[in-house]
């Protein structure tokens, strides 16, 4: 099943019908669909795939030798193979309109940090004159950002498109589970995310809780390690690095307190907390109307993924129970008990996606959240262009959102500081259950925007 990522496929495609020379860059976190983007892309078209891995940069020739012979039916180049890269981009300067994606791009340069600049030199002198559709895709992002589209790397200028792969939005995943309600599908994708590697681990015809047990409450489960392979394969210090993630999961959100949890020295957090933000594991947030976001010191930390937020809530700390086979304990007394509360933080986050994707025929410049010492909104939208705000609360509650909340709305918007005089205001409310009789024809007469789900 192949979900969405039409934008991603639109673009590639008219690419390749350009006729033009291309180098396009594919980055993003691991497991999004980068490499089934691209065997998509490559349905009907020609074309040479290669994965890299973490063996010599002898090996690594020698398999990209054989790829490429196989697509050619060199049977001498098989029998031969490259020496070197340069003589790789020699043959393949000889093939008009080329098309080669080279996959896990970091491992190449892991085995040969001259890899950039031989790149460079093969492009410059061999495959943008024979018209090469190259394709570089890579899930270290830091590195692809650095090594790759970073203005120091030798590569810097070189190509001619990118697309950074995010994890699919609520509503694309949802296409995953078409037969769930959104609310019950709150509940998968407050677990696993927007990644459609783990989406596709559940079984539809399954309960969730079922699911859970079975994939994440499993030490055989592919899902139980994952974040720790993950992990593991990104940082050099892993195991302090999972102590501040889970901090963090367990409500931790200022450096302070991240200090006091681990232990650690203030500026051994502060290294920390910027490795795991530029590889997006993290990110940090601060009150949308501040003016100095990168000065400010309001800011809050918090895991990005919803799955590696579940798996170190939930998974990590219980770890012992599980590979002791003790799934329906801490299924019962772990998870349950506090897992609505732990589901209304995504759904938060849900809410303000969907302000990003337009309130209605209104689309805002900024979205985000507000909170001073005793506020706090959920969802607040900024166009700085019409002068205009939106306010919103989410409420995953059982109960139906009444007149009540939206009067502590208003309440708490009059609170906010920016162009109070000249602004437009406009309110939005968001549930799990509906709305009172009361609140929908409030809510009529002043233009309120209600959506359940």
């Amino acid at each position: 099943m192949f979900i969405n990522r039409q934008r991603e496929l639109a673009f590639l495609r008219n690419r390749k019908k350009g006729k033009k020379p291309e180098f396009i860059v594919i980055y993003g976190k691991r497991r999004v669909g980068k490499t089934e983007l691209v065997k998509q892309f490559f349905k009907d078209v020609p074309h040479v795939y290669f994965l890299a891995d973490k063996t010599s940069e002898h090996d690594q020739l020698k398999n990209i030798s054989e790829k490429i012979a196989l697509f050619f039916h060199d049977e001498f180049l098989a029998s031969r193979g490259f020496g070197n890269w340069g003589e790789c981009f020699a043959y393949l300067g000889q093939k008009d309109s080329m098309v080669l994606a080279i996959d896990e791009f970091p491992y190449l340069i892991e085995s040969n940090p001259a890899v950039p600049s031989i790149f460079q030199k093969g492009w410059d002198e061999h495959l943008e004159s024979a018209n090469t559709f190259l394709i570089l895709l890579g899930s270290s992002i830091g590195m692809m950002e650095t090594e790759v589209l970073g203005h120091k790397s030798p590569l810097f200028g070189r190509r001619t498109g990118q697309l950074l792969v995010d994890p699919l939005s609520f509503v694309e995943a949802h296409e995953f589970f078409p037969r769930l309600s959104k609310a019950e599908f709150m509940y998968v994708y407050a677990t696993l995310g927007g990644a459609p590697a783990y989406l596709r681990k559940f079984d539809p015809r399954k309960t969730f809780w079922k699911n859970v047990q079975e994939q994440l409450l499993q030490a055989e489960a592919y899902l139980f390690a994952e974040p720790e392979f993950m992990l593991r394969e990104e940082l050099r210090e892993p195991r302090n690095y999972f102590s501040i993630l889970l901090a963090m999961s367990l409500g931790k959100a200022r450096v302070g307190e991240i200090i006091n949890e681990t232990g650690f020295k203030k500026s051994l957090v502060g290294k920390y907390l910027s490795v795991l933000l530029d590889l997006r594991i993290i990110r940090r947030e601060i009150p949308i109307t501040e003016k100095a976001p990168e000065k400010s010191k309001k800011g809050l930390y918090f895991l990005s993924d919803p799955f590696f937020r579940f798996w170190f809530k939930y998974v990590f700390p219980n770890k012992s129970f599980i590979e002791e086979g003790d799934s329906a304990y801490v299924l019962k007394h772990k998870i349950k008990p506090d897992f609505d509360l732990f589901v209304s933080q995504v759904y938060e986050e849900v809410c303000r996606d969907l302000v990003r994707s337009g309130v209605g025929k209104k689309k805002y410049s900024r979205v985000g959240r507000w909170w001073i010492p005793d506020a706090e909104i959920d969802v607040v939208a900024i166009d700085d262009e019409s002068v205009s705000m939106l306010f919103g609360e989410a409420k995953w509650s059982v109960k139906k959102v009444g007149v009540d909340v939206l009067e502590d709305l208003r309440r708490k918007a009059s609170l906010v500081e920016w162009n109070n005089k000249t602004r437009q205001e406009q309110f939005a409310l968001f549930s799990r259950s509906g709305f009172t009789d009361e609140l929908t024809s409030h809510a009529r007469k002043e233009k309120v925007f209600l959506r359940s789900f």
